[in-house]
């Protein structure tokens, strides 16, 4: 099922600039202003620039959907507002939206209930570069918007209460299910598999904007959101972009190889990093996702023009490096950016090889759906280009049924030790651990 309704349009050519003198205190103040909203989004570069930087920081606002899409079809009600899209869009799409692409089913627990795809126009958008704010909104009150930010109250938050975190999973049953993975893969099943488990908390009681801003200090990284819809919430601090576009330009950027950070220890650190790189166990994993993006990209790039831009790339946030690549290509004339995601999702680092026989894999020995995590959030320029992040490292909360959940997962190979893989799932949960305790 899916609804569709009328939006209001953004006059993009009308903007007003502002000066903000504290950055962060302005941005927490913007995020309860947003909060007021049903619908909005936050995407926070947190100033990394790469080589190409990533999200801009920019906040959008909407008191109701565009399109929202639950259970099948997913794909066909964005068709109408990507074919004429002289608008901004931002929104989401989840991870069981495979069931739209692949005959295949999703009949696990889900805590949340995040609709398959929403997407809105947003009535305001603001941008944060520097010292600087950009409003845009469909009406003559941009200088309103500023004066309601800068005079919003914060709230005095009280003494936050640990959230009682329980495993979907204990470690020997994880380890089991690695080892019939690995079972699969050798009897020639599949090759590599990106196998996850569902960390989650009844009767949670968060502050979500407050719960971002911990995050995001402690784990600031590149593709992170604050995401609101109705009751529910996704608090992301992502490293990976799934995929963008820009000009007939795509590319994606698969991450593979996960190694842990010892900021207070630069030798160690280093030698971390270098392990990393020549490990052999991270570069096969990383190859294999490759391909398996590379073959994604060809179904929507022109003939020859996909590449690897790098290979074996690592990067290093706050709590771990990260072994990402790049692989990009010249689009092919004519394609929406809704042809383009279903040709390509869900994302290679997130499934494995062969793609189909994974998800069916993931959903028998996975124990709960995916939901939003393993899909992507993001936004539609007007003239299509756009830009997409890969939900992980994220906490998804409902507010009416005070569930909370976040998941965390790795590459199964047949080479991989069971143990160590555990191991990284709680190192990747190391920083929302940290957060919600």
């Amino acid at each position: 099922m899916y609804s569709t309704s009328a939006w209001k349009r953004i006059d993009v050519k009308k903007s007003i600039t502002f000066r903000i003198d504290n950055f962060s205190e302005f941005k927490v103040k913007m995020l309860h202003w947003a909060n007021r909203f049903s619908i909005f989004c936050l995407l926070d570069n947190h100033q990394y620039n790469f080589d190409t930087p990533a999200f801009e920081c920019m906040l959008a606002v909407a008191s109701a959907p565009a399109v929202v899409a639950t259970g099948d079809p997913v794909f066909e009600p964005l068709r109408p507002i990507a074919a004429n899209n002289s608008d901004w869009l931002f929104g989401h799409i989840c991870y069981d939206a495979k069931n739209d692409i692949e005959q295949l089913a999703s009949a696990n627990f889900d805590g949340i209930g995040f609709p398959e795809a929403v997407f809105f126009v947003p009535e305001k958008l603001l941008q944060l570069q520097q010292q600087k704010l950009i409003v845009y909104t469909d009406e003559d009150d941009a200088a309103g918007i500023f004066d309601a930010i800068q005079s919003c109250t914060v709230p005095v938050q009280p003494d936050a209460t640990p959230v009682e975190i329980k495993s979907r999973m204990d470690k020997q049953q994880y380890i089991a299910a690695v080892q019939q993975l690995q079972a699969h893969i050798l009897r020639g099943d599949c090759y590599e598999i990106n196998f996850c488990q569902e960390f989650f908390a009844e009767n949670a009681v968060i502050n979500p904007v407050t719960v971002y801003q911990n995050l995001a200090t402690l784990s600031p990284n590149p593709f992170a959101a604050l995401y609101k819809f109705e009751d529910k919430y996704c608090i992301c601090a992502s490293p990976e972009r799934y995929l963008k576009k820009t000009g007939d330009k795509v590319l994606s950027q698969p991450i593979k190889g996960t190694a842990i950070r010892k900021p207070y220890d630069a030798v160690s650190d280093q030698q971390n990093r270098k392990a990393l790189l020549h490990s052999t166990k991270e570069r096969s994993e990383n190859v294999m996702v490759v391909d398996l993006v590379r073959n994604d990209l060809s179904k929507i790039c022109v003939e020859g023009t996909v590449q690897v831009d790098e290979l074996f790339g690592i990067y290093s946030f706050p709590q771990v490096h990260q072994m990402i690549s790049t692989v990009s290509g010249q689009v092919q004339p004519g394609l929406t950016w809704v042809d383009m995601i279903k040709a390509t999702f869900p994302m290679g680092s997130m499934t494995g090889a062969p793609k189909k026989r994974v998800m069916e894999l993931i959903e028998q020995y996975e124990q709960t759906k995916r939901g939003l995590f393993s899909g992507t959030i993001g936004y539609i320029k007007p003239g299509g280009d756009f830009d997409f992040n890969v939900i992980i490292r994220s906490i998804v909360y409902n507010t009416s049924t005070r569930y909370l959940s976040f998941q965390t997962g790795s590459a199964i190979t047949f080479y991989s030790d069971a143990a160590q893989e555990y191991e990284e799932c709680l190192l990747k949960a190391a920083a929302i651990r940290q957060v919600l305790s």
